[in-house]
């Protein structure tokens, strides 16, 4: 059975170069304890590059041990979310590039998702038309883009040309808005817990805002199991039930929007899968390993996912994400 992960990342190092010259006063390159590199929001560390992130036969070296067919590799955050428009736009060129030629040098193992620089939504357009050429198949966002949110009207012409496209679109969290205000720093609880709450933020701000009803054509993947998503669905109806403000812009229960989100497998315990797979349905579940971050694990999440039963297995592994990428 093909074994396709969703939510894997690369880096290049002339992406690394322009947020160390360009990312303050926000973004900063540092250097772990260990005197590794590392980029800080606001001086929470939240990101240490790893050899895998720049070394594209390293990976598909993993890969082989870890019996993965194909990675649809993305940036992770900060993305290309920082400097003015001309540097936003050099920064997603330089990594879409860099993908497009991985694929090409690899052409059974690597696709991608195209990175565009959201806050310039003219710039934004034309990046992802021409990111689409070069093959990119789908795209990636963050949670929150500078503590924006996602469904802000500004924002609405970039999602259309994405929803014409059919695009699957990776919602990835970054640092949440007020990280120093929420004391992340402490115990570096930014990617613990700061990132958990951020996708579930971004998704139920699509839900409550008709987000799924006006682009229907879109395929969300919220990252890392959903968040706290599948854990908080029942209180997200109960809310919809019984306050009216809640459904001033949807038709549907909270969950049943949730049936059209897909969830990849970061999970790292066999439970937490299985909700994801109870909340998502089998048709929405798709295999990710978060390679090559420090806490990436290809061998066990593939291990979980070929813990669920049956005809499961099979669409978890690959044949879902083959379908909604069109691999």
């Amino acid at each position: 059975m093909l074994v396709i992960d969703v939510h894997t990342h690369m880096l290049n190092r002339s992406w690394f170069d322009l947020l160390r010259e360009h990312g303050g006063p926000h973004y900063t390159a540092g250097k772990t304890r260990e005197g590794g590199d590392c980029i800080m929001y606001d001086g929470a560390s939240f990101l240490s590059p790893q050899p895998g992130h720049y070394d594209y036969a390293l990976r598909i070296k993993d890969m082989n041990a870890a019996y993965v067919d194909m990675a649809i590799v993305s940036l992770t955050c900060p993305n290309v979310f920082f400097g003015d428009a001309a540097i936003s736009t050099k920064a997603a060129v330089t990594v879409n590039d860099d993908m497009a030629a991985a694929q090409t040098a690899y052409p059974d193992r690597i696709r991608w998702m195209a990175s565009i620089p959201w806050e310039y939504p003219n710039e934004a357009v034309e990046e992802l038309h021409r990111a689409h050429k070069l093959g990119a198949v789908g795209v990636m966002v963050l949670a929150n883009i500078n503590g924006r949110s996602l469904t802000e009207p500004a924002f609405e012409p970039i999602w259309a040309a994405i929803d014409a496209l059919g695009l699957p679109v990776l919602v990835h969290p970054t640092s949440p808005p007020g990280a120093a205000m929420m004391d992340l720093i402490n115990h570096n609880m930014t990617g613990s817990v700061g990132f958990m709450f951020d996708t579930s933020l971004a998704i139920g701000r699509m839900i409550f805002d008709g987000f799924f009803e006006r682009f229907s054509k879109l395929k969300i993947i919220a990252s890392h199991g959903g968040g706290a998503l599948p854990y908080i669905v029942g209180r997200l109806d109960r809310c919809y039930d019984m306050v009216a403000a809640r459904r001033t812009k949807t038709s549907h229960l909270p969950s049943e929007y949730l049936r059209q989100v897909y969830f990849d497998s970061v999970v790292y315990r066999q439970d937490a899968l299985q909700l994801c797979l109870d909340v998502a349905g089998s048709d929405n579940l798709l295999y990710g390993s978060d390679y090559p971050h420090s806490i990436g694990d290809m061998r066990g999440c593939l291990s979980r996912v070929d813990s669920l039963s049956g005809d499961v297995v099979r669409k978890v592994r690959g044949s879902n994400a083959q379908r909604i990428f069109g691999i």
